[in-house]
C-alpha cells in the first residue's frame, strides 16, 4: 500500500506530506482545491508523463516521493531484482522518488538508485492502478478486451499461454527465415554475387589478430629506428665504455673481494656488487648483439604500412575489429550456403513451419476452450455486480471471433457486448454504452479483479461524477467492497462515498501574499459531519443537513460491517 506521499513545488502545492492507511481513503473538497493535483502527483511518481508545467511557478524543480509497503512474493520484487535493486521481502519497503526540473526533464529513483523512466513506470504499474472519469479506454478499445478476459482467467490460462508464447516466438523467427529465402530470383542472384566477392576478398586477405598485433609492433620499431639505435648505443657505452659502468663496478668488486678475506661482514655487499657486475655484463652483450643486427629497411616499412592499410580498409567494410570481420565472414558463408541450397532449405523450413502451425493451432483451441469457460463466469459475475449498481436489465456477453492468423494471444478476437434495455439485442460495448454506464461497468470489473490483482493501491478520480441517489449509494458500496482487498484512494463529490471512508481527508486552498496554497487535513467526528453536510447541501450548512450527515455516517458504518461480513461468508469469486 501507499503509506506516505510527499509533494513539494508541484502545481499549486508548495509542500505537502500525507500519511495513508489500509482500506478506503476519501479526499473531498471544493472544486479547484487541488484534489486531482494530488492524484496527478501519484501518477507522475509512478511513471506518468510529466512536463515543466507541473513545476510550481518560481521553483527550480518539483519533488515527489512515496513510501510503499509491499506484501511478500509481490511481482514487483522480480522486477527490482532484474534491475539490481535490493529489497528485503520480509520488510517490503519501496521508496519511489521523482524530481521534475523546470525544463521538463526528470530524475527517477527507486530505493535511492537512479533508474530510467521506463523502469519507474514498470515498477509503478505493479503498485498503483489509477482510474479516472475519462479513463475508460480499455472498455472503449475492443483490442483491449482480450487482456481483460485473460486477466480474469490468468490462473487457468498461464501454463497454456507460456507454452504458446514459446512456440509462437519460434514460429515468427522461422517464418522470417522462410520469407528471406522466398525473395525474388534477381535479388538472390545479386546477393550470391555479393557474398561470393566478399568471401573471396576476405579469404585472399588471410587476416589474423596475431598478425595485426605483430605488424603494429614492427611498424613502431621501424618508424623509431634512429631513436632506438641512438639510445641503444648510449646505453652500451654507459655500461661498457672505457672507465664507465662496468669498469667502476669491476673495481668495486675486486676491492670488496680483497676485504672479505679480512672481514666477513662485507660478504653481503661483495655478493650484491658481484651479482650486479655479471648482470650488467650480460646486458651489455645483449645490447651489443641487438645493435649489430639493427638495420633500417625502408622497403619493409612500406610493406608493413601497406598490409596495415589493407586491414583498415577491410575494417571499414566489414567490421571495426578483426574478430568482427571473421564473425561476418562466417555469417555470410552460412548465408551463401543457404542461398545456394535454398530449395532444399526452404522445403525443410516449410515442413518445420507446418509442424509448428499444427502445434499452435492445437494450443489456440485450448486457449479458446478455457477462455469460453471463463467468459461465461465473467459475464455472470459482471451482471451480478451490475445488478447491485442498478443495471438490473443489463445483459453482458463476451463475443468470440476467430482470426485468420496467429498473434501473441492465439487466434481469438474478443469483444464485449452489452444490452442495457429489455428487448434490445446486445451490441458492441463501445458503441452503445453511455459514460455513466461505462463507469459502472469498469467499477464492476474492478470489484471482480481486485481480489485477484496484486496491485497494492487503487485510485479512483471522480468516477462517480454525474450520478446520484441509489446509484451513488451502490457505487459507494462497490468502492468500499474493493477496499477490502486493496488500499483505495478516492476523490469524490458524493456524500455517500465520503461516508463509507475509513479515512477522510479534506483538501482546501488558501491565498497568502498573492500565492495559492493547497492544504490537506485529516478530519474526524464533528468536522467530518460538517464536510459531509456541505457535500449534501452546498455552501449552507444547517442543523437539518448536519443531522442527515450523521444519519448517513451511521448507515455507512452499518453497511461497511455488512460488506465485510458478507465477503467473509461469500469468499472470492470462482474462476
Amino acid at each position: 500500500m501507499l503509506k506516505e506521499l510527499n509533494i513539494r513545488n508541484f502545481a499549486i502545492i508548495e509542500e505537502l506530506a500525507v500519511t495513508f492507511e489500509n482500506g478506503l481513503t476519501v479526499l473531498t473538497g471544493e472544486t479547484g482545491a487541488g484534489k486531482s493535483i494530488i492524484i496527478d502527483a501519484v501518477h507522475m511518481l509512478t511513471g506518468g508523463r510529466a512536463s515543466q508545467e507541473f513545476v510550481r511557478h518560481g521553483a527550480k524543480k518539483a519533488e515527489l516521493s512515496g513510501l510503499f509497503f509491499v506484501p511478500d512474493h509481490h511481482p514487483v520484487f522480480e522486477k527490482l531484482t532484474e534491475v539490481g535493486i535490493d529489497v528485503e521481502e520480509d520488510e517490503g519497503t519501496i521508496i519511489l522518488r521523482r524530481d521534475i526540473n523546470e525544463n521538463g526533464k526528470s530524475v527517477c529513483r527507486v530505493n535511492g538508485k537512479l533508474v530510467p523512466l521506463s523502469v519507474l513506470r514498470e515498477i509503478g504499474s505493479t503498485l498503483v492502478d489509477i482510474h479516472g472519469q475519462h479513463e475508460n479506454q480499455e472498455l472503449m478499445d475492443e483490442k483491449r478486451h482480450i487482456f481483460l478476459l485473460d486477466q480474469f482467467a490468468e490462473k487457468q490460462l498461464r501454463p497454456i499461454k507460456e507454452k504458446y508464447h514459446r512456440l509462437y516466438e519460434k514460429y515468427r523467427s522461422l517464418k522470417k527465415e522462410v520469407q528471406a529465402i522466398n525473395i525474388n530470383e534477381q535479388q538472390i542472384a545479386q546477393r550470391i554475387d555479393l557474398y561470393q566477392f566478399q568471401i573471396q576478398e576476405l579469404e585472399d586477405a588471410k587476416l589474423s589478430v596475431k598478425e595485426e598485433e605483430m605488424l603494429l609492433e614492427e611498424r613502431k620499431r621501424l618508424q623509431n629506428f634512429h631513436k632506438i639505435y641512438e639510445h641503444a648505443i648510449n646505453a652500451y657505452e654507459a655500461i661498457s665504455g672505457e672507465m664507465k659502468g662496468l669498469d667502476y663496478i669491476g673495481e668495486a668488486m675486486s676491492a670488496l673481494e680483497d676485504i672479505v678475506q679480512l672481514d666477513e661482514q662485507f660478504i653481503d655487499s661483495y655478493e650484491a656488487v658481484s651479482s650486479s657486475f655479471y648482470a650488467l655484463q650480460d646486458a651489455s652483450y645483449q645490447i651489443k648483439s641487438v645493435i649489430d643486427e639493427l638495420e633500417f629497411d625502408p622497403e619493409r616499412l612500406n610493406e608493413v604500412e601497406s598490409r596495415l592499410a589493407q586491414y583498415q580498409m577491410l575494417k571499414r567494410k566489414y567490421g571495426s575489429t578483426v574478430e568482427e570481420i571473421i564473425t561476418y565472414y562466417e555469417k555470410i558463408k552460412k548465408e551463401l550456403n543457404t542461398l545456394l541450397h535454398r530449395d532444399e532449405a526452404l522445403q525443410q523450413k516449410e515442413q518445420q513451419l507446418r509442424k509448428l502451425e499444427e502445434e499452435l493451432e492445437n494450443l489456440c483451441d485450448e486457449l479458446t476452450k478455457v477462455r469460453k469457460k471463463c467468459a461465461t463466469q465473467l459475464s455472470e459475475a459482471i451482471m451480478n455486480e451490475l445488478r447491485d449498481l442498478h443495471m438490473e436489465k443489463a445483459k453482458f456477453i463476451v463475443q468470440f471471433d476467430r482470426l485468420n492468423n496467429f498473434d501473441m494471444n492465439g487466434k481469438d478476437y474478443i469483444s464485449f457486448y452489452i444490452s442495457t434495455n429489455v428487448g434490445e439485442p446486445p451490441k458492441s460495448l463501445p458503441k452503445i454504452a453511455s459514460g455513466g454506464e461505462l463507469s459502472r461497468i469498469m467499477l464492476a470489473l474492478k470489484t471482480i479483479f481486485s481480489s485477484k490483482s496484486q496491485i497494492t493501491s487503487i485510485i479512483f478520480d471522480e468516477v462517480d461524477t454525474g450520478v446520484s441517489g441509489r446509484v451513488a449509494q451502490s457505487i459507494a458500496e462497490k468502492i468500499a467492497n474493493i477496499s477490502l482487498n486493496s488500499q483505495v484512494l478516492c476523490i469524490s463529490h458524493l456524500p455517500q462515498v465520503a461516508a463509507m471512508a475509513d479515512q477522510h481527508y479534506l483538501i482546501s486552498k488558501q491565498v497568502e501574499k498573492n500565492r495559492t496554497y493547497t492544504t490537506v487535513e485529516k478530519i474526524v467526528e464533528e468536522k467530518r459531519v460538517e464536510e459531509i453536510s456541505r457535500m449534501m447541501s452546498g455552501t449552507e450548512i444547517t442543523e437539518l443537513t448536519m443531522q442527515h450527515a450523521r444519519e448517513l455516517l451511521q448507515l455507512a458504518n452499518e453497511k461497511k460491517n455488512e460488506i465485510k461480513h458478507g465477503l467473509a461468508s461469500k469468499g472470492s469469486l470462482p474462476v
